[in-house]
């Protein structure tokens, strides 16, 4: 089988010589008519027409060669995109699972004394959750493109979501609480908490697993009069490319070669952030920070803060 870098490059050449080929006929024909059209005026009307007609014909099919070579394209990106999701999903799996069989047998096999049972438990309660979290990111995924979660709005506080939400992914991570700091107003908000709760936890979640050594994560909330809501995430890692920064938000999008990354995930977490934040009417978008190197995250959201 063919590897996508060298399909894609088949699909460009094809287009390429196409493009070639035609263009060189029109030429040609242009000259050919135009000699006739010299030599035999009484018939030099019937000319034009047919080339008329034929030069709109060629450059339809031009455009149709376009098209073609953009389809191409777009397909064998989103097979590169599947195949490193697959190759993400296969591994987030396997890993958990083969840890919790390897505990369970240990278990059954050794007698252990209480503080090591104990610490048997933990680290299967740790895979049962990277588990749950793989599987909720693929439903997410599945429910947003149907539109069939967030319909149900509530008044939400603020920043006792936001806490709540850091508390998740701290506990979740294991890291400390001076991790992530937070500046959030004391307002509310009215919106469907799973939603809002997607977008919240996915950006922290991307900001701790491509943040710096040691990982500092701040989460911002301002409002406007006008009832829109903007957080921001920042995170101290390595920065985004601008040519990239539209690329990130798709789905199965991870940058890099998949079966190479150390860093755990699907590519699902910020096409669930853009997602999630259309539904509601908002907007996502990334840049540098000024201050140093590393990402801001800013999601906005119109109608949200109850005034």
């Amino acid at each position: 089988m063919l590897s996508y870098g060298r399909s894609l490059g088949l699909s460009v050449t094809l287009a390429v010589v196409m493009s070639v080929l035609l263009i060189t006929l029109v030429v040609g024909w242009v000259l050919l008519t135009v000699k006739g059209a010299m030599a035999d005026t009484p018939r030099a009307g019937l000319y034009w027409t047919l080339l008329s007609i034929g030069t709109t014909f060629l450059v339809l099919v031009l455009v149709g060669v376009g098209l073609y070579l953009a389809l191409t394209i777009k397909a064998i990106n989103l097979n590169r995109r599947q195949t490193n999701f697959t190759d993400s999903v296969t591994h987030e799996l396997k890993s958990p699972i083969a840890s919790l069989k390897l505990c369970l047998q240990t278990l059954d096999r050794r007698q252990l004394n209480p503080e090591e049972q104990a610490d048997f438990h933990r680290c299967m309660l740790e895979d049962v959750d990277r588990l749950d979290v793989l599987i909720n990111d693929i439903l997410d995924a599945g429910q947003l493109d149907k539109r069939t979660i967030g319909t149900q709005y509530e008044t939400l506080n603020l920043k006792q979501l936001l806490e709540s939400c850091s508390h998740v992914v701290e506990q979740r991570y294991q890291i400390p609480e001076s991790t992530i700091t937070l500046t959030a107003p004391d307002c509310k908000l009215r919106a469907p908490r799973a939603l809002f709760e997607m977008i919240v936890r996915n950006l922290m979640d991307n900001a701790i697993k491509y943040g710096g050594d040691p990982t500092e994560v701040a989460i911002e909330a301002t409002t406007t009069p006008d009832r829109t809501l903007t957080i921001r995430v920042v995170d101290n890692g390595p920065g985004i490319a601008p040519k990239l920064r539209r690329k990130i938000f798709g789905r199965f999008v991870r940058l890099g070669v998949e079966l190479e990354r150390r860093t755990k995930g699907t590519g699902l977490g910020l096409y669930i952030v853009r997602s999630a934040a259309k539904q509601l009417g908002g907007n996502v978008r990334v840049h540098d920070r000024k201050d140093k190197v590393g990402s801001v995250f800013e999601v906005t959201l119109p109608n949200m803060v109850i005034t």
